[in-house]
């Protein structure tokens, strides 16, 4: 690498690079800038941070089973956890049956959502 220093009272004060080699560190800059702000966000965010997938699949599923899919639980699984039948499970997800306050509750605690997320 050719760099050329210009001095003052017998200090290095400037540092003098080839263009490509000034655009090569100013594109590392901006990335290490952008790795510290993605960092910074995620770091801060308090709430869970989704998929967009998932977010497009909410927005056109049954919400439920959008969620007990990402949460990688079958419906048995989500029914015993819950203390309800499984056949329960299926219904709401089909849109044969709309659970219960009680039963929507249970499902947004195994689900750890809040109940807004699943109606």
């Amino acid at each position: 690498m050719t760099v050329q220093f210009i001095e003052q009272n017998g200090q290095r004060q400037y540092a003098v690079v080839p263009i490509d080699i000034y655009n090569d560190l100013l594109e590392k800059a901006e990335m290490q800038e952008d790795l510290e702000a993605y960092h910074k966000a995620k770091a801060d965010a308090e709430d869970e941070m989704i998929p967009a997938e998932v977010v497009y699949r909410l927005l056109d599923e049954n919400k439920i089973k959008v969620w007990r899919e990402y949460r990688g639980l079958t419906q048995a699984e989500l029914a015993a956890n819950c203390g309800i039948a499984q056949a329960t499970i299926a219904q709401i997800e089909g849109g044969k049956r709309t659970g219960s306050l009680t039963v929507l509750k249970k499902l947004a605690e195994v689900l750890t959502l809040d109940l807004d997320d699943l109606v």
